[in-house]
């Protein structure tokens, strides 16, 4: 068991996210990069992941604001966005993103629409979540590895 409260409250509030089905297995790969010479890659790759999707959120909004909808400009936006947020290990909004192209692939703007406004909400429950993850890692200061969650 851990000695030090704020890593054993780091380490629990990892097991939630994976146990709640923020994260997957691609985070624990993200982790198993990080060491002494880069010891915030993690966060540095989360945070560059927020930055660069935010500019793919807005693009899908206004697609979407736009009728008639053009579901190969939405559905290639949704492409990358999926991508993006495959390599952190977002689970949840990788998979929104996959039925939002299955909503695409179909034609089905409504379906669209409703699949966007979970995906932002998962995407932003994940953001604040991470935050306050990384804000503990830091107080707790490095750890020694990476291991996968039990």
């Amino acid at each position: 068991m851990e000695r030090n409260p704020l890593r054993r409250q780091l380490q629990l509030m990892r097991k939630s996210l994976f146990d709640q089905g923020y994260l997957d297995e691609q985070f624990v790969q993200l982790e198993e990069l990080q060491d002494d010479t880069n010891p915030n890659f993690v966060e540095e790759v989360v945070t560059l992941y927020y930055r660069d999707s935010a500019r793919l959120v807005l693009n899908i909004e206004q697609a979407l604001e736009r009728k008639p909808y053009n579901f190969h400009k939405l559905d290639a936006y949704m492409h990358q966005f999926k991508g993006s947020s495959s390599s952190i290990g977002a689970k949840k909004v990788k998979a929104e993103s996959t039925l939002f192209r299955e909503y695409c692939k179909s034609g089905n703007g409504e379906g669209c629409m409703r699949c966007f406004q979970q995906l932002k909400k998962e995407y932003a429950t994940l953001r604040k979540k991470l935050e306050a993850y990384f804000q503990v890692a830091r107080q707790a200061g490095p750890m020694e590895t990476a291991c996968r969650p039990k």
